[in-house]
């Protein structure tokens, strides 16, 4: 994925599934969620343990996310990935963002064969970082 589509992607988002959204402060997905809503991006969880984590909504699987989203965030293991994708190709949503550490080549040709720009094992702060505040 090219810097000018993730920086538009980046500058466009305003409403962020976050797959994997633990309620504990010191996991990523706790922090980027965070740090999503202080940029004022509409945050929504997924995580079937929980219905609300940061007093933001939480939904047992994708699929239950009233709505689409600009961008699925991924915080789960590689092998995870392929039914959120899934499910978000069958919602809509508008991209596919793995975190650092998340590939899964399989899943993301699927979503790009289907126009779904996909972004695998990087950190959407270090990237929103790079190209928009740096």
């Amino acid at each position: 994925m090219d810097d000018a589509t993730i920086k538009t992607m980046l500058q466009d988002m305003k409403r962020v599934a976050v797959v994997g959204l633990s309620p504990k402060a010191d996991r990523a997905s706790h922090g980027i969620t965070r740090w999503l809503t202080g940029l004022g991006v509409e945050v929504v969880g997924v995580n079937p343990a929980h219905d609300r984590i940061l007093d933001l909504p939480v939904y047992p699987d994708l699929a239950s996310v009233p709505g689409p989203v600009d961008i699925v965030n991924i915080f789960r293991r590689s092998e995870a990935v392929p039914p959120f994708v899934d499910a978000a190709l069958q919602r809509g949503d508008g991209a596919i963002w793995m975190q650092e550490g998340v590939v899964h080549a399989d899943a993301a040709a699927m979503a790009e064969a289907r126009g779904v720009p996909v972004v695998m094992d990087r950190c959407i702060y270090k990237e929103w970082l790079r190209l928009l505040n740096g």
